[in-house]
C-alpha cells in the first residue's frame, strides 16, 4: 500500500465554532464535529482513503499565530524510530508517542531544527 507525505493537518482554532462558520463560508462544505478524550474538532470532509484534517480547539488565551497548521508527516513504519532520528538529527520532542482510537495508529509532535512543530504518524 502507498501511503503520502501528509497524512493528516491540523488548523488551530480559539473560537471553534467562528473557524468552523468561516471555513464552510469560504469553502462551501459541511465539516464534522468530533472529540476525541479532551479535543474538540471540526473534520474536514474527504473521500476514503485522501488526506484530511480538522479545525482543532486550542485554549482561549492561546495565540493560534505561533502554533500554526499542524501537518503530519508519514513516519511509517515505526514511530518510536522516527523520534530517536528526529532528536539525533538536532529535533526535539514536543509531545511523545499518544495513541490513537483503535485502527489509527499513534502520533507524536516534534520541533525541527528550525523550532517548527511537525506531526508524525504511523500505523502502529
Amino acid at each position: 500500500m502507498t501511503r503520502d507525505s501528509i497524512t493528516w493537518f491540523e488548523i488551530p482554532a480559539r473560537d471553534l465554532d467562528r473557524a468552523k462558520a468561516f471555513y464552510e463560508t469560504v469553502l462551501q462544505k459541511t465539516l464534522r464535529h468530533e472529540t476525541m478524550g479532551a479535543s474538540r474538532m471540526e473534520v474536514f470532509p474527504a473521500p476514503e482513503g485522501a488526506v484530511a484534517g480538522c479545525l482543532m480547539a486550542v485554549p482561549a488565551d492561546t495565540p493560534a499565530a505561533p502554533l500554526g497548521t499542524l501537518v503530519y508527516l508519514d513516519a511509517a513504519p515505526l514511530l518510536d524510530a522516527a523520534l530517536e532520528r528526529a532528536v539525533a538529527a538536532g529535533g526535539r520532542v514536543l509531545l511523545g508517542r499518544t495513541p490513537l482510537p483503535p485502527g489509527m495508529g499513534c502520533f507524536a509532535h516534534v520541533a525541527d531544527s528550525e523550532g517548527n512543530r511537525i506531526g508524525l504518524h504511523a500505523p502502529g
